[in-house]
This record gives structure tokens, sequence and C-alpha cells, in this order.
């Protein structure tokens, strides 16, 4: 029997390898998303950069970075960071991968959970009223 390779497939965003898009600046790197998250980075590109930044000096001191800024555009020098997303009532962590290009940090930290039912109360239904007279 042969053996099989298994060749991971190197990441690329629109023909540019992860480590050229982390060489490019937040600018720059605009060029390669879709029209509405490209008008927004260029729009904030400084808050964008300043999060970043923030981000490094966090990780440098070992402290969680966590942020209420949900609109933050995910930059390829955010890849690898773990980041507390907040969410209305907690921060939902997160850990950036390549594939999260171009989205927005809200994206991935839910808002609304699923409503998850208990039993009637009592009254709240014809058959439950029955059994509250015995």
């Amino acid at each position: 029997m042969e053996k099989i390779e298994t060749h991971k497939k190197e990441f690329t965003y629109r023909g540019k390898t992860l480590e050229e898009l982390k060489n490019l600046d937040v600018r720059e790197f605009a060029k390669f998303l879709q029209a509405r998250s490209r008008r927004t980075v260029l729009r904030n590109y400084n808050e964008i950069e300043k999060f970043v930044n923030k981000a490094k000096i966090k990780i440098k001191k070992s402290k969680p970075i966590k942020t209420h800024q949900r609109d933050i555009i995910v930059v390829p020098q955010m890849v690898g960071m773990k980041i507390g997303v907040y969410t209305g009532n907690s921060f939902f962590l997160t850990e950036i991968i390549p594939e999260m290009l171009g989205h927005v940090l809200g994206e991935f930290a839910l808002t609304r959970s699923k409503v998850k039912h208990g039993a009637a109360g009592i009254g709240a239904t014809k058959g439950s009223k029955a059994q509250s007279k015995h």
C-alpha cells in the first residue's frame, strides 16, 4: 500500500497569503475587501489601528483582550488573537482565524441566545387549571 500524503492547503485571501496580508497597512488591505467593508475600513482605519496596537500591548502583558466595539472589521494583524466581544451581558471569547477577514467582530458574538422553554406554569393551559383546583 502506498502512503497517502495529506497536503494542507495554504490559506489565501484574494490571491494573497496570510503573511503577505500581515505586511500590508490597514488601508492597503482595504483594497482587497468587498465594497461595504472597504468603505468602513477606509473611514475608520485610525480606530482599527488603535485597537490592534492596544491588543498587541495587552497580549505582551498576558491580559485578555475585551472590547465593546462590535463594529470593527477583522484585519490580518488580528489573526491568532483571542478577543472577548461584548454581547450585552457578557464577553464572548472568540479566536480570530483567517476565514474571518473582512467580517465584523459582532458577527461572531451573538447577542440573542436560543430560547429554552420550560414546563408550562399553573394556569397556562386549560388542563393545568383543573389540576390547581384539587
